[in-house]
């Protein structure tokens, strides 16, 4: 699912958006997740140690009632981080408004931030906002809530599966932001899942963060992880069923593909990016030493910018493999390109094929390129998510706060 302007929400939530003046050309920057009752919830955030405001106020709310959120609300166009004890105070004002406009209490209201770090919030432009979106006018859909989180982005993110439980439908839906500052150990930038399930929220914990490991922590834009990253899983329970443990699995598996769709999505709208690239690496020991193989790959700015290129320059690929200190046997590696059917055999055992360059570089200039490593040690196997890295990735970021 990602016709962008079809897009709704799981049964139970309502979406609107509006501007506040917050980022510039009266572009949308604030949006409302509005629940029709209490919902359970559960959230994944960022493990930078430099924590945004809304990133504190969150985790403390649902540390204290993960079972009756109403809301969430997001701005953009700042990231309220690095704004001491005033950044914790418009967090909570935030969350204040919200719940003042809904009828609800400010400890079901949860808050989403994203933008420039460093900058205190226009607490009046959203105070105004936040009537604005909570009234008729707003704008109304899961669509106008996805554009008014983006930043760089140019594109809004939308992913969804259904699933049916005693022969009802239910529903896993949600939207993400992020195109740089992306190399999450939790989740992305900013994402909000929901779903017409009912879930207790120990369990929409733990399954958050098992579809988190396989998708938004095994993505790369550019190595640098964010003070904002939020992922939030809402539960409204509309549908009237519960899941049970024989359901888990394929719950599980619609929460995960929804994930792994928000994350390539981000990757392929990374900053000044041209390709999306997956890397897969298999023959390790363990799982964990395969992830750490593949995200060396996906973090080498020389990988990145080769392929940008189009140069099968694999001597980069096998650096970095060897660089990030799982364990390797130089000459068992494996390395091919290109689709999985009909991969082109680059290095075999540690020493190159007499392959074609030409196709080689060919495999470089599809859209996604496909990178497949083998270790030749066992049979475990990650893959993680990249981008190129071009000159448009340098000029964003050269000049983002002037």
């Amino acid at each position: 699912m990602t016709d962008i302007e079809d897009f709704t929400l799981a049964a139970g939530f309502r979406a609107t958006a509006v501007s506040c003046g917050l980022k510039a050309n009266d572009t949308l920057d604030l949006a409302l997740i509005a629940a029709a009752g209490p919902c359970s919830a559960a959230g994944v955030f960022t493990t930078n140690h430099v924590k945004a405001a809304p990133v504190l106020y969150d985790q403390a709310v649902l540390a204290a009632n993960p079972v009756g959120i109403r809301a969430v609300i997001a701005n953009a166009g700042c990231a309220n981080a690095c704004t001491g004890a005033r950044g914790m105070a418009d967090a909570r004002e935030m969350a204040a408004l919200t719940a003042a406009a809904l009828g609800c209490a400010a400890a079901e209201v949860l808050v989403l931030s994203t933008g420039v770090i460093g900058r205190h919030l226009d607490m009046q432009k959203l105070a105004d906002g936040i009537a604005a979106v909570s009234s008729p006018e707003a704008h109304v859909g899961a669509a106008y809530a996805a554009r008014a989180i983006m930043t760089t982005d140019t594109r809004p993110k939308v992913a969804g599966r259904d699933l049916m439980v005693d022969g009802v439908p239910i529903a896993v839906r949600g939207f993400a932001k992020g195109a740089g500052m992306i190399h999450p150990n939790m989740a992305t930038m900013l994402a909000i899942i929901t779903t017409d399930a009912v879930v207790a929220p120990a369990l929409l914990q733990s399954m958050l963060q098992a579809a988190t490991a396989r998708s938004f922590n095994r993505i790369s834009v550019d190595g640098d992880m964010s003070t904002n990253d939020t992922l939030l899983l809402l539960a409204s329970g509309a549908a009237g069923i519960e899941i049970a443990e024989a359901d888990l699995p394929a719950f599980q598996q619609a929460l995960n593909e929804t994930c792994v769709a928000l994350a390539k999505q981000i990757v392929a709208d990374g900053e000044g990016a041209t390709r999306l690239v997956e890397i897969n690496v298999r023959g390790a020991l363990d799982e964990g030493q395969a992830h750490l193989v593949a995200d060396s790959i996906a973090r080498s700015s020389l990988v990145k910018t080769a392929i940008h290129g189009g140069d099968p320059n694999w001597g980069r690929i096998l650096a970095a493999a060897g660089a990030c200190g799982a364990l390797i046997a130089p000459d068992r590696l494996a390395l091919a390109l290109g689709p999985i059917a009909e991969p082109l055999m680059v290095v075999a055992a540690g020493l190159p094929t007499a392959y074609d360059e030409r196709a080689a570089a060919a495999m470089l200039h599809a859209d996604p390129v496909a990178i497949h490593l083998d270790l030749g040690l066992g049979d475990a196997q990650a893959t993680v998510w990249t981008c190129d890295l071009s000159a448009e990735y340098v000029a964003i970021n050269a000049h983002y706060t002037t």
